[in-house]
């Protein structure tokens, strides 16, 4: 019997104080953020995303975002990633000492000016203006390409147009390309495809991929994105998350079942216990209903099984 390659190590992002906030009722307050920043990142959880420059009318949830990044130490922020979709966006969280900083866009039109007000091609224009108060600040500027499979108002995405926006000069600067299947309506085929190619297309730049769980293939996604190349997988604690512009968006990938699905090596059952509970405590603290199947297995009976929760 043949042993099966091992998948290539890939870090977790968790995203649950952005992506996976977007769409709850409630404002979490800033001390409860700064404890979930802290316990995820003392687990083990190498990166993180924890807010966004969005319009707190909009996005109520994220309206505490700088207030979160004035409790955080400069090592906590160099670990930490924040939304962005604009030049303005990026002077504001620079001005706050924010270092890491995701720059999005969708490459759907329709999904982009539903999201952030402009076309794909206005938020292209703005990027390279992006790119230089980043630098002038000493940042990093990720670039983040939305709806790269599916657009809720237009459909089926031609994946070249995801990689001509990839292979677009004015990306250069930018430290790694973000795949998203902002609607979780991709395959595990699609994605690793998808995944491939851009890594061919952007060879200077790491992959990440962001999957939602909409249809049930986000840990396959993942894994699919991990095979094919990708260096970072994003996920949220308890499947929480969505995007409040894209109609049919629901939860991300949980972190819960990232984690037990690739078994970092810096994960440990203790650790991963710590983790479960802090999702649990996030979504009664929200009055939010978990989805992580990793995290529901975590307090099953199966109590011979190290993985389970005593």
């Amino acid at each position: 019997m043949t042993d099966h390659p091992a998948l290539p190590e890939a870090a977790l992002r968790d995203v649950t104080l952005r992506d996976g906030l977007q769409l709850t009722g409630g404002l979490l307050p800033t001390d409860e953020k700064v404890r979930v920043v802290r316990e995820l990142l003392a687990a083990g959880v190498p990166q993180l995303e924890i807010g966004s420059m969005a319009r707190p009318d909009l996005v109520p949830p994220m309206a505490n975002t700088l207030e979160l990044v004035g409790e955080l130490t400069s090592a906590e922020l160099d670990r930490s990633w924040i939304w962005v979709a604009t030049p303005r966006n990026v002077e504001r969280a620079v001005a706050a000492g924010v270092t890491r900083m995701q720059y999005c866009l969708s490459v759907s039109d329709a999904h982009n000016k539903a999201n952030v007000g402009r076309t794909t091609e206005e938020s292209m224009a703005a990027l390279p203006r992006a790119l230089d108060i980043a630098e002038e600040a000493g940042a990093e500027l990720q670039l983040c390409f939305a709806t790269a499979f599916t657009c809720p108002f237009d459909g089926p995405v031609d994946p070249a147009r995801t990689l001509a926006l990839a292979a677009d000069p004015r990306g250069e600067r930018c430290s790694e390309v973000v795949i998203a299947d902002t609607l979780g309506q991709a395959d595990p085929q699609q994605v690793g495809a998808l995944v491939a190619a851009a890594d061919r297309t952007a060879p200077d730049h790491g992959i990440v991929f962001h999957g939602h769980d909409t249809w049930g293939m986000g840990v396959a996604n993942s894994l699919a994105a991990v095979a094919a190349g990708a260096v970072a997988v994003d996920g949220a604690l308890a499947g929480l998350g969505g995007c409040p512009f894209a109609p049919g968006a629901s939860g991300n990938t949980a972190s819960e079942d990232l984690l037990f699905a690739l078994k970092p090596g810096w994960l440990t059952q203790e650790t991963f216990a710590r983790i479960v509970g802090l999702g649990e405590r996030i979504t009664g603290l929200l009055g939010e209903d978990g989805t992580s199947r990793a995290a529901q297995g975590a307090r099953s009976k199966a109590e011979a099984f190290p993985w389970v929760v005593p």
